[in-house]
C-alpha cells in the first residue's frame, strides 16, 4: 500500500472516530441537561431548574404556538407553580435523545387526587443550554 492510500484510509478513520466522539458528547450534554432540569422540577428548586436553561429560552405549545420567551418569566412562572401544587411531580415514562434534540414523555401530577397530566416535552439544545422547549399534553 502507498503512502498517499494509508494517509487517506488513517484520516478517514480519524474522522469517523471524532465524528462518532463529538455526537457522544452532544448526546451526553442535551441528557444532562434535561435529566438536571427534570429533578430540579420535582425537588422544586427554582435555582437549579432554571440553571439548564439559556436567557432567551423560548416555550412553545407544539408546533409554534409561542407561550413565553426568557429565563426570567420562566422563573416567575414555574416558581407560582411549584409554590401551588405541592404534589407537583413530573415521572419520566420514556426518553429519545438525538444529537441535540430529548424528547421526554411525561407523566405529570399537580394533585394527586386529580387525573395525570401526559405530555411530551421535546427540549433543543444549542451552546451547551435549553433554547426551546415544545410541550404537547393531554388530560389522562
Amino acid at each position: 500500500m502507498n503512502y498517499t492510500k494509508l494517509k487517506l484510509i488513517l484520516s478517514y478513520i480519524f474522522m469517523m472516530f471524532f465524528n462518532l466522539l463529538f455526537c457522544q458528547t452532544i448526546e451526553e450534554t442535551s441528557t444532562k441537561l434535561a435529566t438536571d432540569q427534570l429533578t430540579a422540577y420535582n425537588n422544586r428548586d427554582i435555582e437549579a431548574f432554571i440553571l439548564p436553561y439559556s436567557d432567551s429560552v423560548k416555550v412553545y405549545g407544539f408546533p409554534t404556538i409561542l407561550q413565553f420567551q426568557g429565563k426570567d418569566i420562566m422563573k416567575k412562572q414555574y416558581s407560582k407553580m411549584f409554590a401551588d401544587f405541592p404534589d407537583l411531580h413530573c415521572e419520566l415514562v420514556n426518553r429519545m435523545v438525538m444529537g441535540n434534540t430529548v424528547i421526554d414523555q411525561e407523566s405529570v401530577t399537580f394533585q394527586k387526587d386529580r387525573p395525570k397530566l401526559q405530555a411530551i416535552a421535546i427540549y433543543k439544545i444549542q451552546h451547551e443550554k435549553i433554547q426551546e422547549v415544545y410541550f404537547i399534553s393531554k388530560d389522562e
